[in-house]
């Protein structure tokens, strides 16, 4: 029974570094129906700027707030040049350009921080064990399942209870009619793009003392994030939740039980929901 219970714990702190990799594609995609496939960069990139601000202060906390800050900065200029291919007519230029923005981050990556492997320490606070029952565990990925609850519970409340959640659900739903009652769309979209770069860049950071920091981390978390948000339903925040959570999960018991196989279990269940949900977990909503 411990063996399983730690499986499942694995499954669940990988879920939460996805869910905050998703959660920014699935916004971006439900507002203005634009796949971004940068996205995975953004996460490497919260990686390896919480890898050099840990070895200028020598500390990890700082980084849960400076990360985000710089990273709604990138995301802004970025998100200035990817306006030139909105709207749902250039839906083959947002590929190329994210595609090719993509490539961009990965080779200013390999410039400024080399093709070496690197990491970040737990921070010592949260390098210890902690004894759950009859399963003593370590309390890092316990503090990752903890974050991504806090994050999917303040997203919650942000697109249930503020002006701009009413407005992104209303862009979302029907774009056309929110833009006719006065809903400024580009707008919301790119506070919307900003918040998904912020998100995905925390979850690099929060995953750095767990996954390798090295070049092709960016593509691997893009199909990661990918798989995702078509398993949750494509633009639906909570579905994102949701397939986070089966993917995570598929991961965690494929690398302990079928290892080899680990990659192929995760479209397996992919597909599985597919035949049965072909529109995703939650479709259109959330």
């Amino acid at each position: 029974m411990e063996f399983y219970l730690l499986v499942l714990i694995n499954g669940l702190a990988y879920a939460a570094l996805l869910f905050l990799l998703a959660a920014g594609l699935s916004l971006v995609y439900g507002v203005g129906r634009v796949l971004h496939l940068a996205h995975g960069g953004f996460f490497m990139l919260g990686g390896y700027l919480g890898y050099t601000l840990y070895h200028w202060s020598g500390h990890f906390w700082p980084g849960l707030l400076l990360v985000p800050a710089c990273a709604l900065a990138v995301g802004w200029a970025t998100e200035r040049l990817i306006r030139l291919v909105y709207g749902p007519e250039k839906a083959l230029e947002q590929v190329l350009f994210t595609f090719g923005l993509a490539f961009v981050i990965s080779d200013l990556t390999r410039l400024l921080w080399g093709t070496q492997v690197l990491g970040v320490p737990v921070p010592p606070l949260l390098n210890r064990p902690v004894v759950l029952g009859p399963l003593i565990y370590p309390a890092y990925p316990l503090f990752l399942i903890l974050m991504g609850a806090l994050v999917a519970l303040a997203l919650w409340l942000l697109m249930r209870f503020t002006r701009f959640g009413l407005e992104v659900r209303a862009a979302a739903g029907h774009p056309g009619m929110a833009e006719a009652l006065g809903v400024a769309t580009r707008k919301v979209l790119q506070r919307a793009y900003v918040l998904g770069v912020a998100l995905a860049a925390l979850g690099g950071f929060l995953g750095a003392p767990r996954i390798a920091l090295a070049p092709g981390l960016d593509f691997t978390m893009l199909i990661l994030g990918l798989v995702v948000v078509v398993m949750g339903g494509l633009g639906s925040v909570a579905g994102a939740l949701y397939g986070a959570l089966l993917v995570g999960l598929a991961d965690s018991f494929g690398r302990t039980f079928l290892p080899q196989y680990a990659l192929a279990f995760i479209f397996l269940v992919m597909a599985l929901v597919l035949v049965l949900r072909p529109q995703g977990l939650l479709g259109g909503r959330g």
